[in-house]
């Protein structure tokens, strides 16, 4: 159980220095961070699934491919949604959008709850409708702010759950939906980075360092998606969700090292999100804690 949360927490920290870290790349565009970040996490992301034994969920999918010819529409869109966010998350630290995007992040776990009350028709419990007002009210200061809410936000918040809805709904979900996903944003990934053509060449040339900070890319962002599998598979869904709510915290810590500020206006937009999000960290702590205590009774 201890190793399993420590990973949790290792793949928070190592995401949030991979947002601090994208900071370092300059002269590299956030397309091309992006792109060379999907050349390298691509290879070592197949043997991880390899050495766990999960490369049967690929095959199946690759099975899935010839009967099923709905799959060739399905597994495109999921993969631009997920490459979209994977883009975002490289693009916002370096054009003042970190806070957004990670206000973005603390509102998902919201935006899960009113997929599953709308969608699934799960019914809410007492912490979860308290958490969904909290977030409303943060939502209306935010709307009566600025005339709505920011775009990196929305993508987020919205983004994501319009992927994990399609993944289940296609019976995607698992390691072999999760690779072909990252294996078909590879021709964007070789547009951005190969495409650039003598001009990556001269950044380099230019940039030295640049030699050894792109394969750091690579390592953090395997090392992360290594700890966050691997987390996944050693503690109980309800404690990892759990756990989850660290890379937010960590996100808006970044933002302002990388000096975005939250302005005096702004406060009564994510105190309350803030909030929510803590109703349902709680909640799920005492469901754990429930769980626990009675397997172990």
């Amino acid at each position: 159980m201890l190793k399993g949360v420590l990973l949790s927490l290792m793949a928070s920290t190592l995401f949030g220095v991979m947002y601090f870290y994208t900071s370092l790349l300059t002269p590299l565009s956030s397309e091309q961070i992006f792109g060379w970040r999907m050349l390298l996490t691509i290879p070592i992301m197949a043997l991880l699934i390899v050495s766990l034994g999960e490369w049967h969920w690929v095959r199946l999918i690759g099975k899935r491919l010839q009967h099923e010819p709905k799959l060739w529409l399905v597994l495109p869109l999921s993969s631009a949604l997920l490459g979209v966010q994977l883009w975002l998350f490289m693009w916002a630290p370096a054009h003042g959008k970190a806070l957004e995007v990670s206000l973005g992040y603390f509102m998902l776990p919201l935006t899960l709850v009113a997929m599953g009350c709308f969608i699934y028709r799960e019914r809410l419990s007492a912490l979860q409708a308290a958490a969904v007002a909290f977030a409303l009210f943060g939502v209306a200061h935010e709307v009566m702010r600025v005339g709505g809410f920011s775009w990196p936000s929305l993508l987020v918040c919205l983004g994501y759950p319009m992927y994990f809805y399609i993944r289940k709904r296609h019976h995607t979900d698992n390691l072999g939906g999760m690779w072909f996903d990252m294996l078909l944003t590879l021709p964007a990934a070789l547009w951005f980075v190969v495409g650039a053509g003598p001009q990556m060449v001269n950044m380099l040339n230019g940039t030295p360092e640049l030699y050894g900070l792109i394969p750091g890319l690579g390592l953090i962002s395997s090392a992360a998606l290594v700890c966050y599998i691997a987390a996944s598979r050693l503690i109980p869904f309800t404690l990892f969700g759990l756990l989850g709510y660290a890379e937010p915290v960590l996100l808006v810590f970044v933002s302002l090292l990388l000096g975005e500020t939250i302005g005096a206006d702004e406060w009564m937009t994510y105190l309350p999100i803030w909030l929510a999000v803590g109703l349902l960290a709680l909640e799920g702590f005492l469901k754990f804690k429930r769980t626990g205590l009675g397997a172990s009774a």
